[in-house]
């Protein structure tokens, strides 16, 4: 029995994960073993538009040529999915990105694509895929209490754990906030450049205290590329109850995704 348990265990940590984070810029991709620990240098390409999901298929599996082989995939990307079938995606379905017009026929095919199936066959692994915020947050919670994550970056990402357990998805990047912009819209990176980090950072912080008494986290966790971008005198107001988490997390729970609990 006992050496059965470590043939177990070190079939475990020889499994390798290929992490993809697409995002509305860029979409990066790195394999990384059980530990989380990285077998290469990520490799990153620019978001190419229009993109059907076709294109995103083919864009995974060109970055995942230029990595060593992996036993698994993990992929994160913008919208509301479930099971792996994209709902809605707010940024794919533009002409030309974030902020461009929408075209109906990018919004028809991707509406209901099984995204876990089409990586699946084209990369001949197992896939999982989730909203980027729910995989940025598997690598930064501990398991205890409510967390939560938002991320900024393009726009806003969000995800909930309860004890280590995914939440049902909130996409309040498309909730409404003021003067008719969504959350997206009023604290996305068009913004942060237009009004300056000082000023956008305050908006971060009104949008934080917004949240609070929603949700009423025990922890909430900032990541995304922008996060860095808050100033020091918004962030000593924040609260001890808000951690700032380094971007590669969106890497790293790529393995951590795969023990999961979802409600």
């Amino acid at each position: 029995m006992e050496v059965a348990a470590a043939e177990n265990e070190d079939v475990g940590q020889r499994v390798t994960t290929l992490a993809v984070d697409c995002g509305g810029g860029g979409i990066k991709a790195s394999v990384l073993d059980a530990a989380g620990t990285m077998h290469a240098q990520p490799v990153r390409t620019a978001t190419h538009y229009p993109l059907p999901p076709s294109r995103l298929v083919s864009t995974i599996v060109s970055l995942a040529r230029q990595l060593p082989p992996a036993s698994r995939a993990t992929v994160g990307m913008p919208g509301m999915l479930r099971h792996g079938v994209v709902i809605h995606t707010p940024h794919y379905i533009t002409r030309s990105g974030p902020r461009t017009r929408v075209l109906p026929e990018l919004e028809l095919h991707w509406s209901g694509f099984d995204m876990k199936n089409a990586l699946q066959e084209a990369l001949g692994i197992p896939v999982l895929v989730l909203n980027d915020a729910e995989v940025h947050g598997a690598g930064a919670i501990t398991g205890a209490g409510l967390e939560m994550i938002v991320t900024l970056g393009t726009g806003l990402g969000n995800a909930v754990f309860d004890g280590g357990v995914l939440a049902p998805h909130v996409e309040l990047s498309r909730g409404p906030v003021k003067w008719g912009l969504t959350y997206d819209d009023y604290i996305g990176e068009h913004e942060r450049l237009r009004l300056g980090d000082a000023m956008w950072s305050r908006r971060a912080r009104t949008v934080i205290d917004a949240l609070r008494p929603m949700y009423w986290w025990d922890r909430l966790y900032l990541g995304g590329g922008n996060s860095r971008r808050i100033t020091p005198q918004v962030l000593s107001r924040l609260g001890d109850d808000v951690v700032i988490v380094p971007n590669s997390a969106g890497i790293i729970g790529g393995v951590r995704a795969w023990d999961l609990r979802i409600r």
